[in-house]
């Protein structure tokens, strides 16, 4: 296959990632039951790992290019390393902070790095809406995993330890792993370091001009509310699932991975329909579909729990309905960020995957602390903050039409054309 090796790379720097950035609802948990946090406060986790996304890539999206893409994600890789061999002896709700902080700034690097890098190894729009359903599915992979990493770490007869806090010894060598292969891979950066150079102030002002042309705006809002709904459901489902099905600690965190087999399956199924139908098509289809299972679902979950739930064979059926829902939500953001950088010539990749990344980063964080409170305002009755997630994905749909309109009078000038 060609291009081999420096895909293989790049999946694993998205799997490392995946672990670290997803492992928030799980850490949202352990701080309340080892720190005495409050919801609206353990929340703001989500804060400081959107918050610090979303300034990295303000700041250096359109710079990325002059530092070069293999090269930013080597620091990235690098950094995270020694944060996380940091962590067993910090343990801590401010340290979880800082982990999610500088968590955020890895990641700003990573995906922007990745994203640009897309366009080189791919060469048509086909391959390159393939290859980004394919390396989100990787993403999901990598969120699966972080479940169960978690939860082996996890002292269900002692909510007070510490103890899970080593987990991140085993993530620094699995990040060190991925800065060691990408070190040693060889990637062809010479067509956009070719490019004419322009100084910081232009690369920065270019990128704002970007993010002001209509169809930038549009899609600006289709990613934003559609993580507003990923983050919502994926940060707070642990606490969900221990509130409202009352299941263990170690299982609440155990069966949120089944929201990320949910999103590994949906985005990879869409990798295959969206070759033969018309990406609009798909989504409209997903979107009620996802409305519909929440509907179902959530109506189940409100049935009160009265036995004592010991394991995966005597969990409620809800458990296992309500993070079905990610199938259908699951091929929305890799679709449409494929559509606008397949829109775009490969010099505008960078800055417009700076923009994804700050407005996925914002969507994150406003859907995280909106559920959070919500959690708060509705004790004993979570599934209302669920329900009303509704309210963007039926947003979200109208927002996608005007996409479609937008995008429809572009031809593709992305990939290797």
């Amino acid at each position: 296959m060609k291009n081999l090796r420096i895909k293989l790379s790049l999946f694993l720097n998205y799997f490392v990632f995946a672990i670290l950035l997803n492992s928030v609802g799980t850490v949202i948990l352990q701080v309340q039951n080892n720190f005495g946090v409050s919801e609206a406060a353990a929340s703001t986790l989500e804060a400081f790992k959107d918050l610090s996304i979303a300034i990295t890539s303000f700041l250096i999206a359109s710079y990325v290019v002059r530092i070069g893409y293999k090269r930013a994600m080597l620091f990235a890789l690098g950094f995270i390393t020694l944060v996380a061999l940091a962590m067993p002896s910090l343990p801590s709700f401010w340290a979880a902070k800082l982990l999610f902080a500088a968590t955020g700034i890895s990641f700003a690097l990573i995906k922007v790095s990745v994203f640009a890098t897309i366009g080189l190894v791919t060469d048509d729009e086909k391959e390159h809406v393939s290859f980004m359903n394919f390396l989100e599915s990787f993403f999901m992979v990598g969120v699966l995993s972080g479940y169960f990493i978690f939860s082996a770490f996890v002292d269900d007869s002692d909510p007070q330890s510490t103890a899970w806090f080593r987990v991140y010894y085993l993530l620094a060598a699995v990040s060190l792993l991925a800065f060691l292969l990408l070190l040693s891979t060889r990637l062809d950066e010479s067509r956009v370091q070719q490019e004419e150079k322009k100084t910081l102030a232009e690369e920065f002002g270019g990128m704002l001009k970007l993010a002001l042309r209509p169809l930038v705006l549009i899609f600006i809002a289709s990613v934003f509310l559609y993580v507003l709904i990923e983050q919502g459901l994926m940060s707070w489902l642990p606490s969900f699932n221990s509130r409202v099905f009352k299941l263990p600690t170690s299982l609440s965190i155990q069966m949120t991975s089944i929201l990320a087999l949910s999103l590994a399956a949906g985005r990879f199924a869409g990798g295959l329909v969206l070759k033969k139908l018309h990406w609009f098509k798909v989504l409209s289809f997903c979107i009620v579909a996802a409305a519909i299972l929440m509907l179902i679902s959530l109506s189940i979950a409100g049935n009160e729990v009265k036995h004592v739930v010991t394991g995966w064979s005597n969990a409620p059926l809800a458990a296992y309905l309500v993070p079905l829902i990610g199938i259908c939500l699951a091929p929305i953001y890799p679709a449409i960020n494929s559509v606008i950088l397949s829109k775009l010539p490969v010099q505008q990749h960078a800055p417009m995957s700076g923009l994804i990344v700050v407005f996925s980063a914002l969507g994150g964080t406003t859907g995280s602390i909106i559920t959070g409170n919500l959690f708060g305002l509705y004790a004993g009755r979570e599934q209302i903050a669920f329900y009303l997630l509704l309210i963007p994905v039926g947003i979200i749909l109208f927002v996608l039409y005007f996409f479609k309109r937008e995008t429809d009078k572009i031809p593709f000038e992305g990939g290797n054309h």
